[in-house]
């Protein structure tokens, strides 16, 4: 932001006063779009640009026949030159500017202490300002982002400004996406004021995400002339003894996204439920490791998925080993698979090969780290940079708010999905849903994000039919089916 700043003031000519003044208007506008009374308004202003914002918006707030106060909280010594102007045309405009909390009572207070640049812990004279505006019975509104909390990775510096609603300025920050920031920000309404947001387009520190209009230009396209061999032959290794369900969720999944054909290699117990509950699918089993057999399916596929239910036995070990020193097709690995690799890892080598996808969660990616899930936690970002750095791999890292990595790729942030998704199995749809998009797509990149995507707007709408407690992971395959086939209407129309 600091850098599309300095592009759009110096190169092209924007006065950085005029970028300010924009600001305070698009959130004047947002909180009346939003219906909050202005009726009795205290903005919270600290001394850089942030508080600058705030002034600015105090001033129009009162132009429009609102009362507005300003409690000035930063420090005089260190005011930016912008700030310091927007204050001097508050205070010769009659606006009351306050530097001790006021007694009154307010309709709304806007917090514009802090900006994106903080980054040291809120202690001291701060830490008491943020605690007296979140005590305050008021909507409570953040400029750009709710002082304390960290634009980058979402944590909690000391304490933080509890916002109703974020007028995020240009593009919502990443640290109002990612939790615990998230549960800060309150509704998170984007504004444009100027700045040149095309040049993130070509910067990989800067993430993006889908919404629900994305989805019919994402698809794979399906050609009137064409047959299952189009769409790909996709191998799930998975599913040891008593894990049919693996086997069938994953293998479900990618049939569902619209892969062309699927072959389930799993252990011989699974063979008759299976075929009950999956007859689309061909299914071949192994009762021990068969270095032979599993050759000649690595050859016949286009894509492989190898882990879900697969166990960690010896023989699975085998399995996957031999799988990453052959293959030389696509290959995504998940849960057991993730968890024998933690014991290989100079197999992740094999990315610089063919496509390799990773989807571990939290504890997985601890295990392929080595660093703790509170580390990991922490700073997601970096931790996703080091490892794509180091290995050759796409890396889905799957939590509340899942990220997909790539080296020289911008991370996919995911911001669809909900709580209903926490249940067994729902990582399996996931690693099916990346299988059989990866099929027919060129890109394994895309087809990872792309699927963490559909796959929890496939969650989001399986919980609007029954509800955050009672989706199971089946229902996320009925959810995927139904936003594919509204976006397929879509493209028609």
């Amino acid at each position: 932001m600091k850098n599309a700043d300095t592009h759009t003031i110096q190169k092209i000519g924007i006065p950085s006063l005029v970028l300010m003044e924009r600001a305070a208007v698009k959130i004047v506008e947002t909180l009346e779009n939003e219906k909050v009374s202005l009726a009795d308004t205290l903005v919270v202003c600290g001394s850089g640009n942030n508080g600058g914002d705030g002034f600015a918006a105090a001033r129009i707030i009162a132009e429009k026949g609102y009362r507005a106060s300003v409690l000035f909280v930063g420090k005089e010594t260190s005011m930016s030159e912008e700030c310091r102007l927007q204050k001097q045309i508050a205070e010769n405009l009659g606006i009351p500017v306050f530097t001790t909390f006021p007694e009154e009572e307010y309709t709304v207070i806007i917090d514009a202490v802090f900006g994106v640049g903080l980054s040291r812990e809120i202690t001291g004279h701060y830490a008491e300002v943020i605690e007296w505006m979140n005590e305050q019975d008021a909507f409570k509104a953040a400029a750009d982002i709710p002082s304390g909390i960290c634009s980058r990775t979402g944590r909690v510096l000391g304490t933080a400004f509890r916002a109703d609603l974020t007028v995020a300025l240009a593009c919502e920050k990443l640290g109002c996406a990612l939790y615990p920031g998230k549960k800060y920000v309150g509704k998170t309404v984007a504004v444009p004021i100027g700045i040149d947001t095309e040049r993130f387009r070509d910067d990989p520190a800067v993430c993006f995400t889908w919404d629900g209009n994305d989805m019919e230009k994402l698809l794979p396209e399906r050609k009137e002339d064409s047959h299952k061999g189009n769409y790909g032959r996709v191998l799930m290794i998975t599913g040891s003894a008593g894990m049919a369900g693996a086997a069938y969720l994953s293998a479900k999944a990618a049939y569902t996204v619209g892969a062309g054909l699927v072959q389930v290699y799993t252990s011989e117990e699974n063979r008759q439920i299976l075929q009950q509950l999956l007859p689309e699918a061909i299914i071949s089993c192994y009762s021990e490791y068969d270095g032979d057999t599993l050759d000649s399916l690595l050859d016949w596929a286009d894509v492989v998925c190898i882990g879900c239910g697969l166990g960690q036995s010896g023989t699975s070990e085998k399995i996957l080993c031999h799988t990453l020193e052959k293959i030389r097709k696509s290959c995504i690995i998940d849960a057991d698979g993730l968890n024998i690799l933690s014991r290989h890892r100079e197999l992740m080598e094999c990315g610089s090969r063919y496509p390799v996808i990773l989807t571990p969660h939290m504890k997985e990616m601890s295990r392929l780290t080595g660093k703790s899930i509170a580390e990991i936690g922490a700073d997601r970002m970096k931790v996703l940079d080091e490892f794509t750095e180091q290995w050759p791999v796409t890396c889905v890292l799957k939590d509340s708010r899942t990220v997909a990595a790539r080296r020289g790729y911008r991370k996919f942030v995911n911001l669809a999905g909900n709580s209903s998704m926490a249940k067994a199995g729902s990582g399996d749809v996931l690693a099916g849903v990346i299988t059989g998009l990866t099929a027919q797509e060129k890109d394994p990149f895309r087809s990872a994000a792309l699927g963490v995507w559909l796959h929890a707007c496939g969650g989001d709408e399986a919980r609007e039919e029954m509800g955050a407690y009672s989706v199971l992971a089946r229902d996320l395959i009925c959810g995927i089916q139904k936003c594919m086939k509204r976006a397929e209407e879509s493209i028609r129309k």
